[in-house]
Parts: C-alpha cells; sequence; structure tokens
C-alpha cells in the first residue's frame, strides 16, 4: 500500500507550498480511522518529523521548527490530507513524505509507528 504525496515544487524562500497526501484506493474505506504523519528528509540526513494528524483532525503535533508557519489538516471525504506550509526557508528544503499509522489512538512523531508510506515530493527552497 502506497499513499501518493504531491505538490512540492521550487519557491523562493518566504513563499508558500500546499502539499497533499492521497490514500490509494486499497484503503479509502478505512482512510479515516488512521493517524497520517508528514516527515522530511534533506540530502545526506535523517527523516524527520514534520506533522502529524488524528483521525478525527482533534490532534496535530508538530515540530518545534515548523511551528507557526506549517498547518496540517484532512478531508476524510477526499481521503486526502493536507501541509499548507508558509513562510518556507531554505532549511525546508528535502523530500517530503506522508505515512499513514493504522495502529495508534495519538499522533505519534515516531517513524517506527508509521505502516504505509508515500514515495515523496521534493520541496525546494531557495534564499
Amino acid at each position: 500500500v502506497q499513499l501518493q504525496a504531491s505538490g512540492g515544487g521550487l519557491v523562493q524562500a518566504g513563499g508558500s507550498l500546499r502539499l497533499s497526501c492521497l490514500a490509494p484506493r486499497a484503503i479509502t474505506s478505512v482512510f479515516n480511522q488512521y493517524t497520517i504523519g508528514w516527515y522530511r528528509q534533506a540530502p545526506g540526513k535523517q527523516r524527520e518529523f514534520v506533522a502529524a494528524i488524528s483521525w478525527n483532525g482533534g490532534s496535530t503535533p508538530y515540530a518545534d521548527s515548523v511551528k507557526g508557519r506549517f498547518t496540517i489538516s484532512r478531508d476524510n471525504a477526499k481521503n486526502t490530507v493536507y501541509l499548507q506550509m508558509n513562510s518556507l526557508k531554505p532549511e525546508d528544503t528535502g523530500v517530503y513524505y506522508c505515512a499513514a499509522d493504522i495502529h495508534g489512538v495519538a499522533p505519534s512523531p515516531l517513524l517506527r509507528e508509521y505502516d504505509y508510506w508515500g514515495q515523496g515530493t521534493q520541496v525546494t527552497v531557495s534564499s
């Protein structure tokens, strides 16, 4: 099962992008039960937690580095989770991945808690 991440691109510092994470048909009937997380990986660095959202949107933890700039949301009717990224910085550059935690109750920042992953979408922020 592979989620589909999209919306990446090249943007200048201070700009905005909105990423989307679409559930594949195989899990659309249960997508609204899953926590969804966003991670990113810069060249030469480990994959790091960005944000997550609980099944009903009631819990949305963020990494300290993106608080106040990024907003995660979901539309279960469209089987999609969004990551609105504002005030982008060059250090936000990386491949952004979305992932589904099919067992958890509360959103977790731990990479090992996530079961299904997407292929990633490249975000490049120029200075």
